[in-house]
């Protein structure tokens, strides 16, 4: 049974930092890309950044670069999304999600909310 589940959110003043997790089972995930996407109330979902298999290759959206880092442990099966300088607009539901050729898999999602 394949299962991405993250953890880590919550709430936080702006300026402040937050490490969402993404633990992944019942697949090869050390063959899988992974992501982390957001979405906000109203507003679309949003790829924030993504990692190749072997993490030799990341990408960012240009709202949160120099800010995010997007990382993998393979040994772990995890994944991980570290946010510093957090906005008030980086308030959304954070989905990490896998992808191998035509497979794709999600996350149920976790909140982070930054607000003073």
């Amino acid at each position: 049974q394949v299962q991405l589940v993250e953890s880590g959110g919550g709430l936080v003043q702006p300026g402040g930092s937050l490490r969402l997790s993404c633990a992944a089972s019942g697949f090869t995930f050390s063959t899988y890309a992974m992501s982390w996407y957001r979405q906000a109330p109203g507003k679309e979902r949003e790829l924030v950044a993504s990692i190749t298999s072997v993490g030799d290759s990341t990408n960012y959206v240009d709202s949160v670069k120099g800010r995010f880092t997007i990382s993998r442990d393979n040994a772990k099966n995890t994944a991980y999304l570290q946010m510093n300088s957090l906005k008030p607009e980086d308030t959304a539901v954070y989905y990490c999600s896998a992808r191998r050729q035509r497979n794709e898999y999600w996350g149920q999602g976790t909140q982070v909310s930054v607000s003073s």
